[in-house]
Protein backbone atom coordinates (compact mmCIF):
# COMPACT_ATOMS: atom_id res chain seq x y z
CA UNK A 1 0.00 0.00 0.00
CA UNK A 2 1.70 2.87 -0.73
CA UNK A 3 2.72 5.79 1.82
CA UNK A 4 0.17 8.91 2.44
CA UNK A 5 1.87 12.15 1.99
CA UNK A 6 1.03 12.43 5.53
CA UNK A 7 2.60 8.90 6.48
CA UNK A 8 5.51 9.75 4.31
CA UNK A 9 6.17 13.48 6.57
CA UNK A 10 5.82 12.29 9.43
CA UNK A 11 8.07 9.25 9.14
CA UNK A 12 10.30 11.48 7.54
CA UNK A 13 10.25 13.99 10.26
CA UNK A 14 11.34 11.01 12.74
CA UNK A 15 13.94 9.35 10.94
CA UNK A 16 15.65 13.40 10.79
CA UNK A 17 14.93 14.33 14.22
CA UNK A 18 17.46 12.95 16.33
CA UNK A 19 20.35 14.37 13.99
CA UNK A 20 18.33 17.88 14.00
CA UNK A 21 18.04 17.35 17.58
CA UNK A 22 22.08 16.42 17.88
CA UNK A 23 22.82 19.58 15.57
CA UNK A 24 21.16 21.91 17.95
CA UNK A 25 22.87 20.72 20.91
CA UNK A 26 25.95 20.98 19.78
CA UNK A 27 25.14 24.64 18.15
CA UNK A 28 24.01 25.81 21.39
CA UNK A 29 27.14 24.18 23.47
CA UNK A 30 28.67 25.35 25.50
CA UNK A 31 25.63 27.36 26.84
CA UNK A 32 26.97 27.24 30.73
CA UNK A 33 30.41 27.19 32.83
CA UNK A 34 31.84 23.42 31.87
CA UNK A 35 33.74 21.33 34.50
CA UNK A 36 37.43 20.40 34.47
CA UNK A 37 38.03 17.38 36.82
CA UNK A 38 41.48 16.97 37.76
CA UNK A 39 42.23 14.03 40.13
CA UNK A 40 44.82 15.69 42.18
CA UNK A 41 45.03 18.20 44.51
CA UNK A 42 45.58 22.02 43.56
CA UNK A 43 49.05 23.47 43.26
CA UNK A 44 51.15 20.22 41.58
CA UNK A 45 52.19 20.31 38.30
CA UNK A 46 48.71 18.84 37.18
CA UNK A 47 46.87 21.16 38.67
CA UNK A 48 48.90 23.98 36.69
CA UNK A 49 48.07 22.42 33.34
CA UNK A 50 44.76 21.50 34.24
CA UNK A 51 44.42 25.61 34.77
CA UNK A 52 46.79 27.00 31.36
CA UNK A 53 44.16 24.82 29.36
CA UNK A 54 41.33 26.05 31.48
CA UNK A 55 41.93 29.26 30.44
CA UNK A 56 42.80 28.72 27.26
CA UNK A 57 39.05 26.97 26.57
CA UNK A 58 37.74 29.62 28.55
CA UNK A 59 39.08 32.82 26.39
CA UNK A 60 37.62 30.56 23.42
CA UNK A 61 34.56 28.76 24.25
CA UNK A 62 32.82 31.78 26.01
CA UNK A 63 32.28 29.89 29.34
CA UNK A 64 33.75 29.07 32.29
CA UNK A 65 35.71 26.26 32.33
CA UNK A 66 35.90 25.59 36.16
CA UNK A 67 39.01 23.61 37.51
CA UNK A 68 37.49 20.84 40.10
CA UNK A 69 40.48 19.11 42.10
CA UNK A 70 39.86 15.81 43.54
CA UNK A 71 42.27 14.19 46.05
CA UNK A 72 41.25 10.57 44.47
CA UNK A 73 42.49 9.83 41.22
CA UNK A 74 39.64 7.04 41.36
CA UNK A 75 37.04 9.17 42.82
CA UNK A 76 37.52 11.97 40.18
CA UNK A 77 37.60 8.96 37.18
CA UNK A 78 34.39 7.58 38.43
CA UNK A 79 32.71 11.02 38.84
CA UNK A 80 33.26 12.24 35.08
CA UNK A 81 32.44 7.90 33.84
CA UNK A 82 29.17 8.84 35.56
CA UNK A 83 28.72 12.14 34.25
CA UNK A 84 26.12 13.09 31.67
CA UNK A 85 27.46 13.03 28.11
CA UNK A 86 26.38 16.35 27.21
CA UNK A 87 30.07 18.13 27.12
CA UNK A 88 29.70 19.90 30.19
CA UNK A 89 32.23 16.86 32.10
CA UNK A 90 35.92 17.04 31.03
CA UNK A 91 38.96 14.99 33.01
CA UNK A 92 42.67 15.66 32.82
CA UNK A 93 43.99 12.31 32.87
CA UNK A 94 47.70 11.09 33.02
CA UNK A 95 50.12 8.02 33.29
CA UNK A 96 47.91 7.17 36.40
CA UNK A 97 44.93 6.14 34.63
CA UNK A 98 46.97 4.27 32.28
CA UNK A 99 48.31 2.67 35.21
CA UNK A 100 45.41 2.25 36.89
CA UNK A 101 43.87 -0.08 34.52
CA UNK A 102 46.04 -2.91 35.54
CA UNK A 103 46.72 -2.04 39.40
CA UNK A 104 43.54 -0.87 40.59
CA UNK A 105 40.79 -3.48 41.06
CA UNK A 106 37.16 -3.29 42.41
CA UNK A 107 36.10 -0.05 40.57
CA UNK A 108 32.82 1.33 39.73
CA UNK A 109 34.12 2.17 36.02
CA UNK A 110 36.03 1.40 33.57
CA UNK A 111 38.71 3.85 32.28
CA UNK A 112 38.72 2.34 28.67
CA UNK A 113 34.89 1.76 28.73
CA UNK A 114 32.94 4.36 30.05
CA UNK A 115 35.47 7.70 28.85
CA UNK A 116 36.46 8.89 25.52
CA UNK A 117 39.19 10.94 24.35
CA UNK A 118 39.15 14.49 23.43
CA UNK A 119 42.87 15.80 22.74
CA UNK A 120 46.44 14.68 24.00
CA UNK A 121 47.52 17.92 25.45
CA UNK A 122 51.45 17.34 26.46
CA UNK A 123 54.22 14.71 26.51
CA UNK A 124 56.74 15.31 29.94
CA UNK A 125 60.17 13.46 30.53
CA UNK A 126 61.24 12.41 33.99
CA UNK A 127 64.57 13.06 35.26
CA UNK A 128 66.54 10.59 36.62
CA UNK A 129 68.25 13.28 40.32
CA UNK A 130 70.64 12.24 42.54
CA UNK A 131 71.53 14.06 45.61
CA UNK A 132 74.78 16.38 44.97
CA UNK A 133 76.36 14.03 47.65
CA UNK A 134 76.24 10.80 44.99
CA UNK A 135 79.34 9.88 43.57
CA UNK A 136 78.15 9.93 39.80
CA UNK A 137 77.98 12.13 37.18
CA UNK A 138 75.81 9.95 34.72
CA UNK A 139 73.69 6.46 34.39
CA UNK A 140 76.56 4.51 33.72
CA UNK A 141 78.33 5.68 36.73
CA UNK A 142 75.34 5.25 39.27
CA UNK A 143 75.40 1.62 37.78
CA UNK A 144 78.54 1.38 38.69
CA UNK A 145 78.72 2.92 42.14
CA UNK A 146 75.35 1.00 42.81
CA UNK A 147 77.19 -2.16 42.54
CA UNK A 148 79.78 -0.95 44.30
CA UNK A 149 77.91 -0.73 47.34
CA UNK A 150 74.89 -2.91 47.39
CA UNK A 151 72.68 -1.68 49.46
CA UNK A 152 73.63 1.33 49.48
CA UNK A 153 71.65 3.47 47.26
CA UNK A 154 67.68 4.18 47.76
CA UNK A 155 65.55 5.46 45.21
CA UNK A 156 62.55 7.25 46.22
CA UNK A 157 59.12 5.90 45.26
CA UNK A 158 55.71 8.34 45.07
CA UNK A 159 53.11 4.85 45.67
CA UNK A 160 52.24 2.01 43.77
CA UNK A 161 51.77 2.82 39.97
CA UNK A 162 52.79 6.55 39.91
CA UNK A 163 55.28 7.51 37.13
CA UNK A 164 58.49 7.73 39.81
CA UNK A 165 57.99 4.18 41.02
CA UNK A 166 57.75 2.64 37.28
CA UNK A 167 59.82 4.71 35.74
CA UNK A 168 62.59 3.30 38.32
CA UNK A 169 61.28 -0.34 38.26
CA UNK A 170 61.43 -0.27 34.76
CA UNK A 171 65.40 1.09 35.17
CA UNK A 172 65.40 -1.75 37.19
CA UNK A 173 64.32 -4.49 34.87
CA UNK A 174 66.63 -3.55 31.85
CA UNK A 175 69.66 -2.79 34.39
CA UNK A 176 69.90 -5.04 37.09
CA UNK A 177 71.03 -2.14 39.15
CA UNK A 178 70.92 -2.73 42.80
CA UNK A 179 68.34 -0.11 44.54
CA UNK A 180 66.46 0.09 47.52
CA UNK A 181 63.01 1.15 47.14
CA UNK A 182 61.80 3.56 49.46
CA UNK A 183 57.81 4.87 49.69
CA UNK A 184 56.72 8.21 50.30
CA UNK A 185 53.12 9.71 49.66
CA UNK A 186 53.81 11.87 47.42
CA UNK A 187 56.09 13.43 45.12
CA UNK A 188 56.78 16.70 47.30
CA UNK A 189 57.91 14.64 50.21
CA UNK A 190 60.11 12.33 47.97
CA UNK A 191 62.08 15.53 46.55
CA UNK A 192 62.46 17.05 50.03
CA UNK A 193 64.03 13.99 51.25
CA UNK A 194 66.22 13.46 48.03
CA UNK A 195 67.43 17.13 48.67
CA UNK A 196 68.51 16.09 52.58
CA UNK A 197 70.12 13.12 51.42
CA UNK A 198 67.88 10.68 53.18
CA UNK A 199 67.42 8.85 49.95
CA UNK A 200 70.02 9.23 46.95
CA UNK A 201 68.27 8.49 43.45
CA UNK A 202 64.68 9.72 42.25
CA UNK A 203 62.40 9.52 38.61
CA UNK A 204 60.81 12.49 38.78
CA UNK A 205 58.57 14.42 36.22
CA UNK A 206 60.42 17.59 34.63
CA UNK A 207 57.76 19.71 35.94
CA UNK A 208 58.82 19.36 39.64
CA UNK A 209 62.60 18.34 39.10
CA UNK A 210 63.94 21.08 36.92
CA UNK A 211 63.63 23.78 40.02
CA UNK A 212 65.81 22.09 42.19
CA UNK A 213 68.48 20.76 39.36
CA UNK A 214 68.61 24.77 37.98
CA UNK A 215 68.93 25.80 41.87
CA UNK A 216 71.98 23.49 42.03
CA UNK A 217 69.80 21.43 44.90
CA UNK A 218 69.56 18.30 42.72
CA UNK A 219 71.58 16.86 39.77
CA UNK A 220 70.68 15.54 36.73
CA UNK A 221 71.91 12.40 35.76
CA UNK A 222 69.71 11.81 32.55
CA UNK A 223 65.61 12.32 30.76
CA UNK A 224 63.89 9.27 30.66
CA UNK A 225 62.61 10.19 26.90
CA UNK A 226 64.02 8.80 23.78
CA UNK A 227 65.68 11.47 23.49
CA UNK A 228 67.75 14.47 25.13
CA UNK A 229 64.81 17.12 26.18
CA UNK A 230 65.13 21.12 25.35
CA UNK A 231 64.55 21.96 28.77
CA UNK A 232 68.10 20.18 29.90
CA UNK A 233 69.88 19.60 26.92
CA UNK A 234 73.43 18.85 28.26
CA UNK A 235 71.60 16.09 29.92
CA UNK A 236 71.55 12.81 28.12
CA UNK A 237 68.72 10.62 27.68
CA UNK A 238 68.63 7.10 29.59
CA UNK A 239 68.73 5.37 26.58
CA UNK A 240 72.11 6.27 25.38
CA UNK A 241 73.46 4.06 28.62
CA UNK A 242 70.58 1.63 28.27
CA UNK A 243 69.31 1.02 24.57
CA UNK A 244 65.02 0.46 24.56
CA UNK A 245 64.34 2.37 27.74
CA UNK A 246 61.68 5.01 27.53
CA UNK A 247 59.56 6.91 30.23
CA UNK A 248 57.36 9.41 29.78
CA UNK A 249 53.75 11.15 31.54
CA UNK A 250 51.19 12.08 29.20
CA UNK A 251 48.37 15.01 29.77
CA UNK A 252 44.93 15.24 27.83
CA UNK A 253 41.34 15.59 28.06
CA UNK A 254 38.82 12.88 28.28
CA UNK A 255 34.77 13.14 28.03
CA UNK A 256 32.19 10.49 29.33
CA UNK A 257 31.10 8.09 26.64
CA UNK A 258 29.13 8.80 24.19
CA UNK A 259 29.43 12.59 23.95
CA UNK A 260 28.65 14.07 21.31
CA UNK A 261 31.41 13.93 18.49
CA UNK A 262 31.05 17.35 17.14
CA UNK A 263 31.53 18.66 20.55
CA UNK A 264 34.83 16.31 20.98
CA UNK A 265 36.14 17.34 17.87
CA UNK A 266 35.54 21.15 18.79
CA UNK A 267 37.46 20.84 21.92
CA UNK A 268 39.98 19.06 20.08
CA UNK A 269 40.19 22.16 17.49
CA UNK A 270 40.40 24.43 20.40
CA UNK A 271 43.18 22.77 22.48
CA UNK A 272 45.24 22.11 19.25
CA UNK A 273 44.94 25.73 18.42
CA UNK A 274 45.95 26.79 21.80
CA UNK A 275 49.16 23.62 21.66
CA UNK A 276 50.32 25.99 18.39
CA UNK A 277 49.81 29.42 20.35
CA UNK A 278 53.46 30.94 20.68
CA UNK A 279 52.59 31.58 24.71
CA UNK A 280 50.67 29.31 25.75
CA UNK A 281 53.51 26.58 24.09
CA UNK A 282 56.22 28.38 25.89
CA UNK A 283 54.21 28.19 29.31
CA UNK A 284 54.67 24.24 28.70
CA UNK A 285 58.18 24.52 27.23
CA UNK A 286 58.90 26.41 30.82
CA UNK A 287 56.97 23.64 32.68
CA UNK A 288 59.73 20.94 30.52
CA UNK A 289 56.53 20.03 29.28
CA UNK A 290 56.52 19.33 24.84
CA UNK A 291 52.98 19.84 23.43
CA UNK A 292 51.35 16.83 21.82
CA UNK A 293 48.93 18.12 19.36
CA UNK A 294 46.66 15.57 17.38
CA UNK A 295 43.37 13.70 16.48
CA UNK A 296 41.22 12.08 19.59
CA UNK A 297 41.76 8.71 17.88
CA UNK A 298 45.73 9.63 18.12
CA UNK A 299 45.29 10.67 21.61
CA UNK A 300 43.31 7.74 22.17
CA UNK A 301 46.12 5.43 20.48
CA UNK A 302 48.27 6.68 22.86
CA UNK A 303 46.69 5.91 25.78
CA UNK A 304 46.17 1.99 24.72
CA UNK A 305 49.94 2.38 23.94
CA UNK A 306 50.55 3.27 27.57
CA UNK A 307 48.14 1.06 29.49
CA UNK A 308 50.02 -1.99 27.68
CA UNK A 309 53.03 -1.01 28.71
CA UNK A 310 53.01 -0.43 32.04
CA UNK A 311 50.90 -3.25 32.41
CA UNK A 312 54.53 -5.12 31.51
CA UNK A 313 56.54 -3.67 34.16
CA UNK A 314 53.99 -3.59 36.66
CA UNK A 315 53.54 -7.60 36.11
CA UNK A 316 57.56 -8.07 35.64
CA UNK A 317 58.03 -5.49 39.39
CA UNK A 318 55.21 -7.32 41.04
CA UNK A 319 54.07 -4.57 41.83
CA UNK A 320 50.89 -4.22 43.90
CA UNK A 321 48.09 -1.58 45.23
CA UNK A 322 47.86 -0.43 48.45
Amino acid sequence: MPLSRRRFLHLAAATMLPACIAQAQTQAWPARPIRLVVGFVPGGPNDILARLIAEWLTARLGQPVVVENNASSNAATSAVAHAPADGYTLMLIGPANAIGVTLSTNLDFDFRRDLMPVAGITRETLAMVVNPSVPAADAEALFVYAQANPGMVKIAETGPGTSPQVAGELFRIMTGIDLVPVQFGGGAVALRALIAGDVQVMFEPMSASIGPVRAGKLRALAVTTATRSEALPDIPAVGEFVPGYEASQFQGLVAPKNTLADIVDKLNREINAGLADPKLKARFADLGLTVFPGSPADFGKLIADETEKWAKVIRAANIKPE
